[in-house]
């Protein structure tokens, strides 16, 4: 049997902060992947491979969010053969990508765990709902707070998953609500008519396992 290529030793690593927005955010992980690895050939960024018969891009991801969630600040490392300017890279990697999929910051990787430097992740979602149901919303987020664990259930691929909530809930709170215009049968009403409360939610969550999720956060205000 033939012996596997001998790769080209690692000399760099840099890590890439980097936004999906607009219709990006329905961008899956795996597509965002190959996505990223069409610029990095189009761009001759000299890409380290894995070692094998079958060598990868030596491409670590950190914290990627949901399918469907728009992002400002996500992270991946990449591990190089050669050094670069990381201001030449930023452009070529930036112009080769998708527009929405936007290159924020390039930084030299000084540790080497990568994935442990990201403790937290920020997030601001919406919720619209009649004001009779949205005025529930502070009561809600007070008693999620005030208590000492908080449980919810989630399908994974190994079954109904039962975990704790709250211990991953940095801090939550809501912005000043809002009214908007519900919309019935195709016709707007008027803001006095039957208007939805829209409101944002602010939350900062741990980094663990089980993942703490939005939707999670939601289940556990219900």
């Amino acid at each position: 049997m033939k012996a596997p290529h001998a790769q080209r030793p690692v000399v760099q690593r840099i890590r890439v902060k980097y936004a999906k927005r607009g219709r990006l955010r329905f961008t899956s992980h795996r597509d965002f992947s190959r996505a990223l690895e069409r610029a990095v050939r189009r761009s001759r960024i000299p890409i380290a491979y894995s070692s094998g018969f079958t060598p990868h891009p030596r491409i670590s991801y950190a914290g990627a969010s949901p399918t469907g969630v728009a992002s400002e600040a996500e992270y991946l490392e990449m591990a190089l053969q050669d050094r670069v300017d990381l201001a030449e890279v930023l452009i070529q990697l930036d112009q080769a990508l998708p527009i929405g999929l936007d290159v924020i910051e390039i930084v030299e990787a000084t540790t080497s765990e990568f994935a442990a430097t990201l403790e937290a992740s920020e997030w601001h979602f919406s919720i619209s709902a009649p004001a009779s149901i949205a005025d529930q919303v502070p009561g809600a987020i007070a008693t999620f707070l005030a208590a000492d664990e908080v449980m919810v259930e989630r399908m994974s691929k190994n079954g109904l998953r039962r975990f704790d909530v709250r211990s991953a809930v940095l801090s939550l709170s809501e912005q000043a609500p809002s009214e908007v215009p519900e919309v019935t049968d195709g016709n707007s009403t008027t803001m006095g008519e039957r208007a939805l409360r829209s409101a944002i939610l602010e939350a900062v969550i741990r980094h663990g396992s089980p993942s703490v999720r939005p939707d999670d956060l939601l289940a556990a205000l219900r």
